[in-house]
């Protein structure tokens, strides 16, 4: 009980509404505040009374005590009146009638409060408008005071226009309204005024200012309403403002002469509301201030009226059609000469195009769908003929409230953007009424179940497709933060749609789309979606479509023309096309990270994909990488250039864009390593050669063997074992020594050369056994092969001297111990002697040891023998560039096959020089091999002069050592070499080349 009655002192008003500061318009007693709900956000208008407003201006009582308490009553019937005003509009739902949001609510101080849908102004406060208007020099003289903005953005006044569509319009709306007070309610308004008519947001003129409406006398119909008394409301009292009594000005002589009371007088009083409209300044034009004597008196001569001599008293022309048909029959001094409210429709006045159109949009939702259909259709060719203000505020929220009908959804949107292109305040229409409507249309549907596909209507498609063919339109009509949070969803919305003329339509809006929406969203929102879309469709048209959008998101900018180019001298002033920015939208690395791989995906081979592509390399070349460009870009467009499909004129298309990008890549290079150049100072730069030296053995030689020179087994055979096999086999050889050359006492004796040895792996140990075993003392020792091959190594050879029956072999005095890059080679079995040691593999290792000596590879392979003439000379290298110089032994006690390492001049190739000295002219300090004896015995080997401290001791008898004795010397410096090889970590000390 405590809250109930706490609530009926609080407002339901000012609690449930939010209300505007200030009143933004006046009729009559009441102040109309704008306001919103605050449950719902909804607009609506609050009338406000104050009680205090009925004191006279001097605050003084009239009349003593009695007086006061006459005007308290006087006040409490005022009161009264505004409440039966309010609970009239409660009982009373017409389109034409001012409708209620909320009851009447006395405020503390005894004023009145309810609320109604939202109004702009009454047409009292509209004419006055107008006449200021007119004062200040025309429409463009004052700033309306209706069109005025808060703080917050919300307007408060709207721009109101008075045009002969408009009052028109008007017109028929407010006889529509009395033609249901007569009919259907029963009632008479009996103060029909321009301030009880208010105009709303959309234009349309509202019926209110029921504070003295009554049943008609002799009326039948059931009704609520108190009648009035004609003697009282038609008293004038001075005490009271005059907007709180009837007035006079417009009121029919049917109620001040004949005190009848009949629907005929709203009649009247719209007649001379009419006049008002046309009239300067606009109002009625009798002025009686109450006075019902002067009424009277007035309409007592015929003179004194308004009637159709005098122009019905109007200081302007009225149009012919209102003067003839309807004020000639509604400005009568009997009630039934006048026009009733239905047949005022229908009078000459109203039958136009544009009033008709009117009318059947009042009431198009009673329409059948054809009827809707044909009317939409056409619509659009009569839209030009209309106001703007009534387009916007008439026609445009018609047409909104049928996008709710799926059939006409289509129709529709044409007609509402076409609308919108019309309108000077375009962006306030589109933003406050269209887009609300369109996010309710297309994006509003409630999401699909789980699991289940998203179902598209197609009626919704239709519709969707209307909007993307003026997306100009939309783009023109609002702001970037609209548009991005608004229009790009629907834009989405239509990406994803599986029909492919819908996702074609929505990517062909891209060129309008990109400028407007910023960096991030384009990066994060669209791209990603149209990247889907590209990479997925099946369809041609779409491939192509996306790759014009890749373009238009690298910056590439439209080149469509009409082909045509004026001369300038057909005086037509051509209107300049905007231009369009070729800035890239995407980065460089949204577009190397993203474009090109999708670019690089594309299976089909079809000319028109290919050339669509192309455009996006052209796009996108200038601003990737260079390096980017050669390795990812070019290969692309060489694979697509090869195209099977693609004719002469495409190909060559796709080559001018190959080159002048190859031209990018060679001229940013060349000038990268130019700078290099210039900042290093000298540009150095690694030949072919220094690579290719391996150090290997020459082409002559197979598997590290002398294919060239030897001519057996028997001389290697003699050559170890001495004795009459020596001179058998040289006997059965030919004459050809071990080298394969001619005789060596044919040879000049007084040279040396030096010789450049190959090096070679030999995978092969080997061995010699003789098959034809004698009695002397037989020895053999090996040593393992190296884990690797070494460069070749330089030596001296100098031939030996053939002495008959043997052959002696004096080791070089230089030959300390083994040379550490030439490990030896040791024999394995079959053994000395053995036909199976062929001559190709008689060519042998450098080293110190008997079983590795190597021959040196021939200087030509067309011929076995040997120019010793030629080889005491120094010759140029034959496979090098390069030459190297003999360098002569100075050994003392050089043998008859010497070896020693050459001193190199200079970095050479390897194999830059080779040549074979002849024997020596005599055998200085040389050690023998005697033919053994036949008896067997003592197989001694002995040294030369002055070298006995190299084998430790003093020399065996008969100038000899045993070979015993010199084979455990040689097992000795053979480890020691191994030991030498095991710890090298590169090739020969001597050559630092390396092998790849």
């Amino acid at each position: 009980m405590f809250s109930n009655a706490l609530k009926s002192f609080t407002s339901n008003i000012s609690s449930n509404y939010s209300l505007s500061p200030q009143p933004t318009s006046f009729s009559g007693p009441w102040k109309i505040y704008d306001a919103k709900k605050k449950s719902t956000g909804k607009a609506a208008s609050v009338f406000v009374f104050e009680k205090k407003s009925l004191e006279p201006p001097g605050g003084g009582s009239l009349g003593g005590r009695s007086g006061a308490s006459a005007l308290k009553r006087a006040h409490e019937e005022v009161v009264e009146r505004l409440k039966k005003e309010a609970s009239s509009l409660a009982r009373l739902r017409h389109p034409s009638v001012l409708e209620l949001a909320e009851p009447v609510e006395e405020t503390r101080g005894g004023g009145l409060m309810f609320a109604t849908e939202p109004v702009t102004a009454s047409l009292a406060g509209l004419l006055q408008e107008k006449d200021e208007q007119e004062r200040a020099g025309g429409v463009g003289g004052r700033r309306s005071r209706y069109v005025v903005e808060e703080s917050d953005g919300q307007k408060r006044r709207r721009e109101l226009e008075i045009d002969e569509l408009e009052i028109q319009k008007g017109l028929l709306q407010i006889a529509k309204g009395l033609e249901f007070l007569h009919e259907s309610a029963g009632l008479v308004h009996a103060n029909l005024t321009p301030e009880a008519i208010f105009i709303n947001a959309k234009s349309d003129w509202k019926i209110s200012g029921l504070a003295f409406c009554t049943p008609p006398e002799n009326s039948t119909k059931p009704t609520s309403v108190t009648p009035i008394s004609l003697s009282e409301v038609l008293n004038y009292d001075a005490r009271l403002p005059r907007h709180v009594q009837l007035n006079v000005d417009y009121t029919s002589p049917d109620f001040v002469l004949d005190g009848n009371v009949t629907s005929a007088a709203d009649m009247f009083s719209l007649g001379m509301l009419i006049i008002a409209l046309y009239n300067s300044p606009h109002r009625s034009p009798l002025e009686f201030n109450g006075s019902q004597s002067a009424y009277k008196r007035a309409f007592s001569s015929s003179s004194s009226v308004p009637n159709k001599s005098n122009n019905f008293m109007s200081s302007q022309p009225l149009p012919r059609d209102v003067v003839n048909g309807v004020l000639d029959r509604l400005i009568t001094r009997r009630p039934a000469q006048r026009l009733d409210a239905r047949e005022f429709q229908q009078a000459q006045y109203f039958d136009n195009i544009l009033v008709s159109t009117i009318r059947f949009l009042d009431s198009l939702p009673a329409k059948t769908p054809h009827e809707k259909s044909q009317f939409m259709r056409g619509l659009p060719r009569i839209l030009n003929q209309f106001p703007k203000s009534v387009l916007e505020k008439k026609v445009l929220p018609a047409l909104l409230e049928e996008t709710k009908d799926r059939e006409l959804l289509a129709l529709v949107l044409q007609n509402i953007f076409k609308i919108v292109t019309t309108l000077p305040a375009s962006k306030r229409a589109f933003t406050e009424r269209v887009i609300p409507k369109l996010r309710e249309v297309f994006l509003s549907s409630p999401p699909p179940a789980k699991g289940a596909p998203a179902e598209r209507d197609s009626l919704k498609e239709a519709g969707l497709m209307v909007v993307l063919e003026n997306i100009n339109v939309a783009a023109e009509s609002s702001g970037g933060k609209e548009f991005k949070d608004d229009i790009l969803p629907i834009i989405n919305y239509a990406l994803e749609s599986p029909t492919h003329s819908m996702v074609d339509a929505a990517l062909r809006t891209l060129p309008v789309v990109v400028p407007i929406l910023d960096f991030s969203t384009i990066k994060n929102e669209l791209f990603p979606i149209i990247a889907n879309v590209f990479a997925k469709t099946s369809s041609m048209g779409i491939k192509i479509r996306g790759l014009e959008a890749f373009k238009t998101l690298c910056g590439g900018g439209s080149e469509e023309s009409d082909g045509f180019e004026g001369d300038g001298l057909t005086g037509v002033v051509e209107v300049q096309k905007p231009k369009t920015s070729n800035v890239s939208i995407l980065d460089k690395y949204t577009i190397q990270d993203k474009v090109v791989p999708l670019l690089r995906g594309i299976k089909t081979k079809e000319p028109a994909v290919m050339m669509a592509a192309l455009e996006v390399f052209k796009t996108i070349g200038p601003q990737v990488d260079s390096d980017f460009l050669a390795m990812d870009v070019l290969p692309i467009l060489w694979q697509f250039s090869l195209g099977p499909l693609l004719n002469l004129p495409q190909f060559q298309a796709y080559m001018t864009t190959i080159k002048s990008m190859s031209t990018r890549v060679e001229n940013e290079q060349t000038r990268k390593l130019q700078e290099l150049g210039a900042s290093n100072g000298t540009s150095t730069a690694t030949t072919r050669n220094e690579f290719m030296s391996f150090g290997g053995a020459p082409a002559t030689t197979s598997n590290g063997f002398d294919t060239t020179n030897g001519s057996g087994d028997g001389d290697f055979e003699a050559l170890v074992r001495g004795g009459s096999a020596a001179g058998a086999s040289g006997a059965a050889g030919g004459g050809n020594d071990m080298l394969g050359g001619d005789a060596w006492a044919n040879a000049p004796s007084s040279a040396s050369s030096s010789t450049i040895l190959p090096s070679r792996s030999v995978a092969n140990n080997r061995g010699r056994a003789s098959n034809n075993a004698s009695p002397a003392a037989t020895f053999s020792w090996s040593t393992p092969p190296p884990p690797m091959s070494p460069p070749a190594q330089q030596h001296n050879l100098s031939a030996p001297q053939h002495q008959g029956v043997g052959r002696t072999i004096t080791p070089d005095n230089t030959l300390n111990s083994l040379n550490t890059s030439f490990p030896a080679l040791a024999p394995s079995n079959p053994g000395i002697g053995s036909p199976t040691f062929s001559q190709q593999q008689q060519q042998s290792r450098p080293g110190a040891s008997m079983n590795t000596m190597m021959s040196p590879p021939p200087i030509s392979t067309q011929s076995s023998g040997l120019d010793w003439s030629k080889a005491s000379s120094t010759t140029s290298n034959q496979w090098g560039g390069g030459g190297i110089a003999s360098a002569t032994s100075t050994t003392p006690g050089l043998s008859n096959f010497s070896m020693a390492p050459q001193q190199q001049q200079s970095q050479t190739n390897p194999y830059s020089s080779f040549r074979i000295a002849p024997p020596p002219s005599k055998p200085a300090g040389s050690f023998g091999i005697p033919p053994p004896p036949s008896g067997g015995g003592t197989f001694s080997i002995a040294p030369p002069p002055g070298q006995a401290s190299r084998f430790g001791g003093a020399p065996a008898p008969g100038g000899g050592m045993s070979m015993n004795s010199m084979a455990s010397r040689m097992a000795t410096s053979q480890k020691q070499t191994q030991n030498q090889n095991q710890n090298q970590t590169g090739w020969g000390a001597n050559d630092g080349g390396s092998l790849i």
